[in-house]
């Protein structure tokens, strides 16, 4: 092995050599282990690294080609109630591996301590975690591959975001599970890059009308043990490993390097369309879990420095991810690979932004939440990552970590109080409409006094985690058997209504319903104030049986049927419908928070909240819990917004009703100076077709249960 450079870290590929390095700065010992296929079993040659500069270890060796696999294995101290568990008969990921090749066996030889089951005494458990397990583990675990970034991106060069925020839809999706069902799809690629990348995939999404796809986890995943055992695996993929490698799972072109080239082609097809590619990432914790987890990567080279621990120095671990380990950020060799991974997929994989899952876990200083500190700032001042999306999931595992409208620009958050008010509302359990009216136009309260934009709101009805909207319409409780928790696992809060009747059933009148809701959700997402963010086949009617918990099921419950038997095509139509007037017509998707008052001397207000007797509302009104039925009056003539030169822009004007009450109600259109007649543009009313044109000043009937948008005409 030649001495080679201790930058960059990882394994990097060049003619005349192949560089590795590696952090372990409290190692005695770290070798390089190629792994070849041997007759029985795989084959290893190990290397030992003789330099060590800044902590790093680094080698360098020729002839190693892109594809070759290999790993490290690490010596040092064994002090595992202080943090130290070296163990060289454990061979380990490299951190920053381009690319993992094959699955990761969680038997006893992969954990770097003597395995002791969960239902074993605490006392016995102890004592073996104490005692270092000296089998090797090779045979059982994922290897790093050494790989050659080359690609022909053609034109697709730039490395911002595509759209702005205000015309962002983001549409969540997992990669396989979007696929895997797709008969238009070539089988071999179904449930992959590729298969998402395809002409038939990429029109579909195109046609719907949103403009960023993100994409559950794609960084190289390991289930959870437990899982395994209960013949489960981690579908979601929030138990990452490797934060550089697209996860091998969902390559159709093999292991060995091809899934980077795969994912490109993928993001270059999408990009080619319009559409932007978002990744949802994992680097609150790794899938190593607690201190009783196995030894895969980052525990085997620096336990005691990536984890974060109650008491520093000592064992246990810090947990508010409820995943075993929190990744301590505020660790510069921790905050430096997430760093380098967010660069990485900019750069390299041309992705337009990330969502952070549970960021709050992200955002501690040791263990108090501090958004101002490490993790924030320096993503906010880094050249590369300043300009692309970043989503927060503002909430963690832990009693002090919800932080919901607290993060700084340009962050933008999930907002759960959407989501729950929105559904209430459409159950009618909303309590009247003063929290209502807040979410329809951007969550001023959250959002505006720290001088933020509508935007800063990612608006939601349902997500990869909880019920579909199918579900939230056909089920008032959680059916989660499958998972093999006697129903325990998932939330209880579900905020949802069954319509009458619990699970599929054949009462057409029952079935009705139950579209009419969704449709009323899925429009009302639309067209709210903020960025909608829709999960993939919600717009199909796609049901998980009931299942809000379905983070383990790989298989037909998770996946997308594309078959049209029992689709909700109806409800298709009425997402692209609300879309497409949400992309058409400025006035539905603000850049700023409207303000009650006319956007220029003499006009009209740019929003105003209408009574069902034609007046506007009252602050009696405001507080009447019985109160269901209302108008919103947006104002687009003209606009507070302006064009890129400062110009004046307008726009029709638009009245929407909403009724959520189960009984037929009235609303008189109100009289004003600036619209006298209008056009319903789209409705779940029966009685108001798309096309009919209104009086201002007449009275409407309103069927229970519907929304109806009128245009001014």
């Amino acid at each position: 092995m030649w001495p080679g450079e201790h930058q960059p870290l990882g394994a990097t590929w060049g003619p005349e050599s192949t560089n590795f390095a590696v952090f372990a700065p409290e190692a005695t010992r770290v070798e390089v282990c190629l792994v070849d296929d041997g007759p029985e079993g795989p084959v290893e040659r190990r290397y030992p690294m003789a330099e060590r500069t800044l902590g790093i270890w680094h080698g360098a060796l020729p002839g190693v080609m892109p594809g070759q696999r290999y790993g490290y294995r690490a010596d040092g101290p064994w002090e595992p109630d202080r943090g130290r568990r070296f163990n060289p008969a454990k061979l380990l990921i490299d951190p920053y591996a381009r690319a993992i090749s094959g699955e990761a066996w969680l038997v006893d030889d992969v954990y770097a301590h003597v395995y002791a089951a969960p239902s074993e005494g605490e006392r016995v458990r102890a004592a073996r975690m104490r005692t270092r397990d000296d089998r090797d583990s090779l045979q059982y675990v994922p290897l790093s591959v050494v790989t050659n970034d080359v690609f022909d991106w053609g034109d697709d060069d730039r490395v911002r975001p595509r759209h702005r925020w205000t015309d962002t839809v983001v549409y969540e999706l997992h990669v396989k599970g979007f696929t895997e069902l797709h008969d238009r799809v070539p089988e071999h690629q179904r449930g992959t890059y590729a298969g998402l990348g395809s002409p038939a995939v990429v029109d579909y999404l195109r046609d719907l009308g949103i403009t960023t796809v993100e994409l559950l986890p794609v960084h190289e995943i390991v289930p959870e043990r437990h899982l395994a055992d209960l013949g489960l695996t981690n579908y979601w993929g929030y138990n990452s490993i490797g934060y550089f490698a697209p996860h091998h799972g969902y390559s159709s072109s093999g292991d060995r390097g091809n899934q980077i080239a795969e994912f490109k082609q993928m993001v270059k097809n999408l990009h080619a369309a319009g559409l932007e590619v978002i990744l949802d990432v994992v680097y609150n914790h790794t899938a190593e879990g607690g201190a009783d987890g196995p030894c895969l990567s980052f525990r085997g080279l620096d336990d005691y420095g990536y984890y974060k621990r109650v008491e520093y120095g000592r064992d246990p671990y810090f947990d508010v991810t409820g995943c075993g380990n929190t990744v301590d950020t505020t660790y510069h060799p921790a905050l430096r690979v997430i760093l380098d991974s967010l660069r990485y997929w900019v750069t390299e994989f041309h992705v337009d932004g990330f969502r952070f899952d549970l960021t709050p876990a992200l955002a501690r200083d040791r263990t108090a939440i501090d958004l101002r500190g490490a993790f924030l700032t320096t993503i906010g001042q880094d050249p590369v990552l300043r300009h692309v999306k970043l989503i927060a999931e503002p909430w963690d595992a832990s009693m002090d970590g919800y932080q919901v409208g607290r993060f700084p620009p340009p962050w933008v958050e999930w907002n759960d109080r959407y989501r729950d008010t929105i559904r209430d509302f459409w159950r009618t359990q909303s309590g009247g409409i003063r929290d209502v009216a807040s979410r329809l136009a951007g969550s001023s309260d959250l959002y505006a006094d720290d001088g933020r934009s509508p935007y800063a709101s990612v608006n939601f009805i349902t997500a990869h985690d909880g019920f579909t909207l199918r579900d939230l319409v056909s089920y008032n409780h959680k059916h989660n058997e499958a998972n093999g928790e006697n129903n325990r696992d998932g939330t209880d809060n579900n905020r949802s209504w069954n319509c009458g009747v619990e699970g599929e059933t054949d009462d057409k009148v029952v079935a009705a319903l139950r579209r009419k809701q969704a449709a009323n959700l899925m429009a009302t997402l639309c067209l709210s104030t903020g960025v909608p963010m829709i999960t993939a086949g919600d717009e199909r009617g796609r049901t998980q049986r009931g299942n809000n918990n379905a983070y383990c099921q790989d298989n037909e419950l998770s996946w997308v049927d594309w078959r049209p038997d029992d689709a909700w095509l109806d409800l298709y139509e009425t997402t692209k419908a609300a879309l497409r007037l949400r992309r058409e017509h400025p006035a539905l998707r603000q850049r700023h928070f409207l303000e009650g008052t006319p956007a220029v001397d003499g006009g009209p207000k740019d929003l105003a909240w209408i009574h069902p007797e034609g007046r506007e509302m009252t602050d009696a009104d405001w507080f009447d819990d019985r109160l269901h039925t209302f108008g919103m009056f947006v104002s687009g003539s003209p606009l507070r917004d302006r064009g890129p030169r400062g110009e004046v822009l307008r726009d029709a004007s638009f009245l929407l009703w909403f009724n959520a009450h189960p009984e037929p109600g009235k609303a008189t259109l109100p009289l004003n100076d600036w619209v006298d007649r209008g056009e319903v543009v789209l409705s779940t009313d029966s009685g108001h077709p798309v096309g009919e044109l209104v009086e201002a000043g007449s009275v409407i009937a309103i069927e229970p249960r519907s929304l109806i948008v009128v245009r001014q005409a």
